[in-house]
């Protein structure tokens, strides 16, 4: 009797555990999930299709609000297109399709949802959001940091072969852990409501004949990681991203699960690795470190700015003070971190809506001053999926002053608690459903490269939207420091990404303004950079705005 139990034991728990080998997934498939980004506060769904045979792919994000199209068959090297609601002064939610077509140095390539995991072990089974599941894993470890990849997979039988079954993805996670400080730095998944091995008809990658895919309406340009979000996260072919924030192999103690994507971003690691090196050896003001982005290609770190200016007249107010007279008043450093007048850093993630950011900071600064030192957190989604009638481009860039127009036309912003999280997409414009806040009656340009007047109108209005040159790569590995860059620019032409300044002041000798980020608080010193003043360095006083309420 004890035999046999033991027998069936050990066969229910071989049939449970089938896939004692990493799963294969099928060259064609239709997967449906959400992605969670715990620290960046998202939650985004999607619905995809892959088909290898074909070299195509889509993935819908928000319930079909924004489509990618991955063509690696089309054109000579590829083309993306993104099919996303704009919002224009004729038409609410107009379905527009952008495209953008692959080049020599980066080519298209269609997209996998699942991750490839051929050098995950089996490490039992269990049961699982409902279902009994194997639990496939990948541990890395690299001086005082631990990376945990898991994949549970249930079964099913395959209505191809009877005899086999076939492996259903349950959850792809990633939890990176520090023994050395206690703490998690980095943690994200995906869940997989449906996995369905199927024929995909041909008219899931057809656009609506009605439609033109053109380029953008206003300023900026496209960018890869805006019209295929997941590559960040999922490891497809040979040059996409195996997950989000591909960590890096030897001092951080991050490497990747798949060779050629291991190759492929060591190269870049080791590159700007050798580069930071080198800056902090010639004993800058500022010095580099190895952050977030350091695995990140050129094109990639260009998405996360999305400021260019149009070259167009603003139609902004001139500078009303005196500055001459009222020198005296401005004292020797400040900082509206110290009064509640700033909200806390954010992630734009890998859309490039830092204008959205800049802007709205500024607004809130305004909205503290005349609501009685009260802080209300806005909502930059309201902007990015509202002021495209005004010249804006959503998640591939924008200027304060287009939302300027843009508020005083509607009459306000909302808040984001009414409004809704910020998605990291272009989205559906919603406003007529909410209460705007905030509105004002007309915005400044302060007097171009002036420091006394930046100060002033620093003091006299609050934290000030400001377009900078962030194209320098010290920028993109900027620790701490007061940061000055000779290769800066400081015309307009030359300025490519909105940030907020919240302050300003000196450390030893050399004078500096206080400008917060929206790279997230894992970039610079908490999210924030100490930018010199000295020669309008990277054009902070350029284009420097208030707003009027």
């Amino acid at each position: 009797m004890r035999l046999w139990l033991n027998l069936a034991l050990l066969a229910s728990l071989m049939l449970a555990a089938h896939g004692t080998k990493p799963p294969r997934w099928d060259p064609n498939y239709i997967v449906k999930g959400t992605l969670y980004i715990p620290y960046a506060e998202i939650a985004e769904p999607f619905y995809a299709w892959y088909d290898k045979n074909t070299k195509r792919s889509r993935i819908d994000y928000y319930g079909g609000m924004v489509k990618t199209y991955q063509l690696a068959g089309e054109g000579q090297y590829g083309t993306s297109l993104k099919l996303a609601p704009v919002t224009t002064r004729d038409n609410l939610n107009k379905l527009s399709c952008l495209q953008l077509n692959g080049t020599e140095k980066e080519h298209v390539e269609i997209q996998s949802i699942l991750p490839d995991v051929k050098t995950f072990a089996l490490i039992g089974t269990e049961t699982f959001l409902g279902f009994t599941c194997d639990k496939f894993q990948l541990v890395q470890i690299n001086g005082q940091k631990k990376n945990i990849y898991t994949l549970w997979v249930r079964y099913k039988k395959s209505p191809h072969y009877p005899a086999s079954r076939m492996p259903i993805p349950v959850r792809y996670e990633m939890r990176g852990y520090n023994t050395l400080l206690g703490s998690h730095f980095d943690h994200y998944y995906l869940e997989y409501d449906s996995y369905v091995h199927d024929d995909i008809p041909n008219e899931v990658f057809v656009i609506d004949e009605s439609l033109t895919c053109t380029g953008f309406p206003g300023p900026g340009t496209g960018h890869f990681a805006t019209f295929n979000p997941m590559r960040e996260f999922i490891s497809g072919s040979d040059e996409h991203v195996d997950n989000a924030f591909h960590h890096f192999k030897r001092k951080h103690g991050i490497d990747y699960s798949d060779d050629k994507e291991h190759e492929h971003r060591k190269n870049i690691f080791r590159q700007n690795l050798r580069y930071i090196h080198s800056k902090n050896r010639a004993k800058l003001s500022y010095t580099l470190a190895v952050n977030h982005l350091a695995d990140k290609s050129e094109e990639e770190l260009k998405a996360r700015r999305g400021y260019k200016s149009s070259g167009v007249f603003n139609t902004g107010k001139p500078f009303p003070y005196d500055v001459n007279k009222l020198k005296d008043e401005i004292p020797s450093q400040y900082d509206w971190r110290l009064y509640g007048a700033v909200s806390p850093v954010k992630d734009q993630s890998v859309c490039g809506s830092c204008w959205s950011f800049g802007t709205i900071g500024a607004i809130e600064g305004a909205f503290f001053l005349k609501n009685g030192g009260n802080m209300v957190r806005l909502s930059q989604q309201a902007l990015i999926d509202c002021s495209w009638g005004y010249g804006n481009n959503g998640c591939d860039g924008g200027e304060d002053f287009r939302v300027y127009q843009w508020m005083m036309q509607v009459g306000g912003v909302p808040t984001e608690e009414e409004y809704g999280p910020y998605l990291g997409q272009d989205g559906y414009c919603h406003i007529a459903n909410t209460t705007l806040v905030a509105p004002i009656t007309g915005f400044v340009n302060v007097t171009a490269n002036d420091p006394d007047a930046f100060k002033l109108a620093l003091l006299k209005h609050g934290p000030i939207s400001v377009a900078i040159d962030a194209s320098p790569k010290t920028f993109s590995f900027y620790s701490h420091g007061v940061y000055y860059e000779p290769e800066c620019k400081n015309d307009k032409d030359g300025l490519d990404h909105a940030v907020l300044a919240v302050g300003y002041g000196t450390i030893n000798g050399e004078d500096y303004w206080l400008v917060k980020n929206s790279w997230s608080t894992y970039w610079g010193n908490d999210g924030y950079i100490l930018m010199s003043a000295r020669k309008n360095n990277c054009g902070v006083m350029t284009m420097p705005t208030y707003v009027e309420m």
